[in-house]
């Protein structure tokens, strides 16, 4: 997408002129307006196959597909004895002809798209990757053949148009993140800046250390804890696998500064990996179980009529709609209660306007909270939305997340044209 390499260039630009690549590695995000993913673009191969994958933070591998366009020199398949393999992936073969994704003794892999309820069949392999105009050798990535599949359930579906795979992110060994701090002896982190529009610009996903210089203004992140689930949540792995998705240990929320009386056992995780907070950017939106979902719309709508917010018909997927016109603007996005997270230690995360409301149509506007059900797996689900314009570092070495609120609150954004490189000149 011509937009996006354009943008992606001067962001690159300044950002090495600025910071001496105190961040190793940086790439674009954009977030595509019919799905609400976020995606990124990455060259992968010889010659170089420039593919959109969207981002998933909950994701294993870095997988993409090499259904008849692609071939690479490069390209080695790993084998199914490799110490490398995971050992639930099973072995692969292939009667010809030959290429990426169609070889013997190749160790499986687990194509997982989280909006479709299957898991598809691919082939691990190495190849070099191009990021950041850097050229990296012996990535480990998973390559499926789209059209070999049959039926509606296929490895691309609900992916927007133009993408061919998914980046993960996930707490693996075979994660992009993982791999390149290996391979380039730096820190395995990462940090996400989600863009609110596809209109205003680029978001920013750095893998390494978040430049640490400031030109305009400077704030520091808030540090808590990311736990482990004992229990895996992907739909295949082994017996005693623990979760690899990111985790934190919410204690209670709040509306409109007030605590929310729900049962408070589901915000922790059971004896059978149930409960408890993770994020996830395949899902648009927040998801919660019922039994905080209703008293969080009960409570949310009486502090919105308390400040002559006007209720009108739901929207679905939404149930807590508004007539826009009785509803005033901040900084922070519209004026309605705040609803907080609260944390170990009574830390607050904050969640205004700009990541709670969406607005369905020029009159209406709705909280942007999903029922998830009586009886999901994790109760809260933090969804792409509620951490768009969010500054968010992943730390896998001291198992931490900083994260800094709204930075709608420092007159800033991950999104705006006029300031593409903003993440990387207001932040310490």
């Amino acid at each position: 997408m011509a937009s996006l390499s354009t943008l992606f260039s001067s962001l690159l630009t300044i950002a090495l002129l600025s910071f001496s690549c105190s961040s190793q590695f940086i790439l674009p995000i954009e977030k595509d307006p019919l799905t609400n993913l976020f995606y990124t673009s990455l060259g992968i191969g010889t010659p170089q196959h420039n593919f959109n994958l969207v981002i998933d933070l909950g994701g294993p591998i870095l997988w993409y597909d090499c259904y008849k366009t692609y071939n690479s020199s490069t390209y080695k398949p790993l084998s199914c004895d490799s110490k490398l393999c995971p050992g639930n992936t099973g072995c692969t073969g292939c009667f010809g002809p030959f290429k990426p994704g169609c070889t013997n003794n190749t160790c499986g892999a687990n194509i997982i798209n989280p909006l479709v309820h299957a898991t598809f069949v691919g082939n691990t392999g190495n190849d070099v990757l191009f990021i950041s105009h850097s050229k990296v050798s012996n990535i480990l990535s998973g390559c499926t053949e789209s059209e070999v599949f049959t039926g509606e359930d296929v490895p691309l579906k609900n992916l927007p148009k133009t993408s061919k795979g998914i980046l993960g992110l996930a707490r693996t060994k075979l994660s992009l993140p993982k791999q390149l701090s290996s391979h380039n002896n730096f820190p395995n982190k990462f940090s996400l800046c989600l863009p609110s529009s596809n209109k205003k610009g680029l978001g920013s996903l750095f893998i390494g250390e978040i430049p640490k210089q400031s030109s305009s203004f400077k704030f520091q992140l808030t540090t808590i804890p990311l736990i482990i689930n004992p229990f895996s949540t992907a739909p295949i792995f082994s017996v005693g696998d623990a979760s690899y998705e990111y985790f934190i240990d919410v204690k209670s929320i709040k509306v409109g500064g007030e605590i929310l009386n729900f049962k408070s056992s589901l915000l922790s995780i059971d004896n059978k990996g149930n409960g408890g907070t993770k994020f996830s950017t395949m899902n648009s939106f927040t998801l919660l179980h019922s039994s905080i979902f209703k008293p969080l719309v009960r409570d949310f709508v009486k502090k919105a009529s308390d400040k002559k917010i006007k209720k009108v018909a739901s929207v679905a997927p939404f149930e807590a709609c508004f007539d826009l016109s009785t509803i005033s603007r901040t900084k922070t996005g519209l004026d309605v209660p705040t609803i907080d997270l609260v944390l170990e230690g009574g830390v607050e995360w904050k969640i205004y306007g700009g990541n709670s409301m969406v607005l369905v149509n020029k009159k209406v506007a709705c909280l942007g909270f999903v029922d998830g059900g009586k009886e999901p797996m994790t109760a809260v689900v933090i969804g792409g939305h509620q951490l768009e314009d969010n500054l968010l570092e992943f730390d896998l070495v001291s198992s931490k997340l900083g994260f800094s609120s709204s930075l709608l609150l420092h007159n800033a954004r991950c999104s705006n044209s006029d300031q593409a490189n903003f993440s990387l000149i207001s932040m310490e």
